[in-house]
């Protein structure tokens, strides 16, 4: 699907054409945030975590996990949105400045690839449990854990809906 400029401007293709916009933004000398995660049901929780991520720096960046990855990590009957969708939904907020799929098991080839300043992810991790946590670290970066906003989880939500 065709997206408008807005939308379409944020949503890259290749790891190689977002690394080349990261280097302008680190020239600028803007702070790089990086969270990941499939986003498959979009709640207020994400938007409350991603709100947070984003103050941490001067650009957030998303890596977006694709169809096929969601499945093997939630199970067969996920995602619910597929990916261009849920890339579009992202990528639709102000405070976000990239989204990128990825397909891997873990997104730790894309956070070397992009070296951001900062990693994030949501208070179901700890530093210790966070993938490429030590690679920022031993880069001189920051990883930040984002407590949940309690009630919102998309199994909570598809729950609810199944049992409506």
């Amino acid at each position: 699907m065709k997206w408008n400029k807005i939308i379409s401007d944020k949503i890259f293709q290749s790891t190689t054409s977002l690394v080349q916009t990261i280097s302008k933004w680190k020239e600028s000398k803007d702070k790089i945030v990086f969270t990941n995660g499939c986003f498959d049901i979009l709640h207020l929780g994400h938007i409350d975590y991603l709100t947070k991520a984003a103050d941490l720096g001067n650009r957030l960046i998303i890596g977006v996990n694709t169809d096929y990855s969601v499945s093997k990590i939630k199970g067969p009957s996920r995602p619910i949105i597929e990916e261009s969708t849920r890339l579009a939904k992202l990528a639709s907020f102000a405070f976000v400045d990239a989204v990128i799929l990825f397909g891997e098991k873990t997104p730790i080839e894309l956070i070397k690839s992009l070296g951001p300043d900062i990693l994030v992810k949501g208070g179901d991790y700890s530093l210790q449990t966070i993938v490429g946590a030590d690679f920022i670290k031993n880069s001189g970066g920051e990883v930040v854990v984002i407590p949940f906003l309690d009630g919102h989880s998309s199994t909570n939500y598809i729950n609810n809906i199944k049992q409506s």
